[in-house]
């Protein structure tokens, strides 16, 4: 069943969200204003069962909620990403946390989001996976764009971000683009 579906990357096991992943130290990454200062988690107040809820939303939907867990440390659980599937449209738009702020640096977002990738546009028939983020959040930006994404729109001033105002940047990646990028990520160790 795709729902249970797990992805192995090199460095990384993406596995559903499970009862294990559920800890206070996962609802901390939520309340972190600096962890979050670029998504609008960043104006809620998070707890284990607002968390509970959260992973419990996806149970019967064809959407993914997954934990990312890094291997290399015995299957520690270093962040989140999600996918939201409009079958009708063949489409699924992606989301991710990395929560365990001494692995950011590791490009384990870019692993993560190459596995996702390669799995949604294997495994669920997809044509086109979007995402969006804030304009200053340029990790994002840049892990969008060594993924193969291209712009995909603009909302001009459409969110606050520290008390200015800023643009959401849209990027798509199409299945094409994905068959052309997916040897270059396996290079560089992205893929297995």
């Amino acid at each position: 069943m795709i729902s249970k579906s797990k992805i192995r990357t090199k460095r990384l096991l993406i596995t559903p969200f499970s009862e294990k992943h559920l800890t206070l130290r996962y609802v901390g990454w939520l309340n972190d204003p600096d962890l979050m200062r670029f998504s609008e988690n960043r104006n809620n107040v998070h707890s284990l069962d607002s968390c509970r809820a959260y992973w419990k939303s996806f149970e019967g939907s064809l959407n993914f909620f997954w934990a990312i867990e890094d291997v290399e440390t015995g299957n520690s659980h270093v962040g989140n990403i999600n996918a939201y599937i409009d079958k009708n449209n063949l489409l699924a738009d992606v989301g991710i946390l990395i929560g365990v702020k001494e692995v950011q640096n590791k490009r384990y977002g870019i692993e993560a989001w190459s596995g996702v990738c390669e799995f949604l546009f294997r495994e669920t028939g997809i044509s086109k996976l979007s995402a969006g983020t804030m304009s200053v959040n340029v990790p994002m930006v840049k892990l969008m764009h060594s993924v193969g994404m291209i712009n995909d729109g603009v909302r001009k001033n459409h969110y606050l971000f520290n008390g200015k105002q800023v643009d959401i940047l849209y990027m798509a990646l199409f299945r094409e683009q994905w068959d052309e990028k997916r040897s270059i990520l396996k290079d560089k160790g992205y893929l297995i």
